[in-house]
C-alpha cells in the first residue's frame, strides 16, 4: 500500500517537474500568441479611445523586478495622464486624479491589463504567477522575495484576486503607501508563497478561470 501511495505521489511530482520545466511556457507561449491575435481587433479599439480622448501614447510601460530580480518593462494600455508617475506616487487609489475618463474603465473591466499578453509572449511573465513588483517595494521584503522570483511573475494569482479592489482598500488607510507597505503587501506575499507551494498545472487553471469569473462576475 505505501509503495503505490509513494508511486503516485513520484508520478505527480514528475509531471508537476515537466510542466514547470517545459508546458507552462509553451502554453504561455501558444495561449499568449492565440490571445494577441484573436484580441488584435479590440486593441486597436482601445488604442483610438485612448488615443482620441487624451495626449499621449497609448502604451504605460514601467520597469518590474522579474524573475530572479532580472528588471523588465511591464506593459498595460495607458489608463492615466501621460507621465503620471513623475508627479505622483507610484501607487494608485480609487478617485485617483490622474485617471483619464477612458481609464477608469479600463481598469474596471481590467482591458488595461491586456498587453502583458506581449510580456508573455516574450517570456518576461507567464500567465500564471506572482504579480511583478516595482523594485522599491521588492527590496523592503528582499528576503521574501528571494524566493518569490524564483518563479516568473504573472498576470494573474492568489494575490490579484484577492485585491481586484486594490484601488478601493488603499483608499481606507490615510497614509496609502505605509497601508501598501504595513498591510497589503504583507498579505499579497503570503498569497504568493501559497502558489509557489502549490504550482501546478492544475492550479494554474484554476486560477485562470477563477480570475476570469471575477472580471464577468
Amino acid at each position: 500500500m505505501h509503495d503505490n501511495i509513494s508511486v503516485m505521489q513520484q508520478k505527480a511530482c514528475n509531471h508537476s517537474g515537466f510542466y514547470s520545466s517545459y508546458g507552462k511556457r509553451l502554453f504561455d507561449f501558444i495561449a499568449g500568441l492565440t490571445g494577441l491575435i484573436l484580441l488584435s481587433p479590440l486593441f486597436i479599439v482601445i488604442g483610438l479611445a485612448i488615443k482620441l480622448t487624451d495626449t499621449g501614447p497609448v502604451f504605460y510601460k514601467q520597469i518590474r523586478a522579474g524573475q530572479n530580480f532580472k528588471p523588465f518593462y511591464l506593459i498595460k494600455f495607458r489608463s492615466m495622464v501621460a507621465y503620471a508617475d513623475k508627479f505622483g506616487s507610484m501607487l494608485t487609489v480609487k478617485g485617483d486624479p490622474r485617471i483619464t475618463g477612458i481609464g477608469r474603465f479600463l481598469r474596471k473591466t481590467k482591458l488595461d491589463e491586456l498587453p502583458q499578453l506581449i510580456n508573455v509572449i516574450k517570456g518576461d511573465m507567464s500567465f500564471v504567477g506572482p504579480r511583478p513588483e516595482v523594485e522599491k517595494y521588492v527590496l523592503l521584503f528582499k528576503e521574501e522575495y528571494n524566493d518569490i522570483l524564483k518563479v516568473k511573475p504573472g498576470i494573474t494569482d492568489y494575490a490579484a484576486i484577492e485585491f481586484r479592489d486594490e484601488e478601493e482598500v488603499l483608499k481606507s488607510f490615510e497614509n496609502h503607501e505605509d497601508g501598501y507597505i504595513k498591510e497589503v503587501l504583507p498579505i499579497k506575499i503570503k498569497l504568493y508563497k501559497k502558489y509557489i507551494k502549490n504550482k501546478g498545472f492544475i492550479t494554474d487553471v484554476r486560477l485562470v478561470f477563477l480570475s476570469l469569473w471575477r472580471v464577468v462576475k
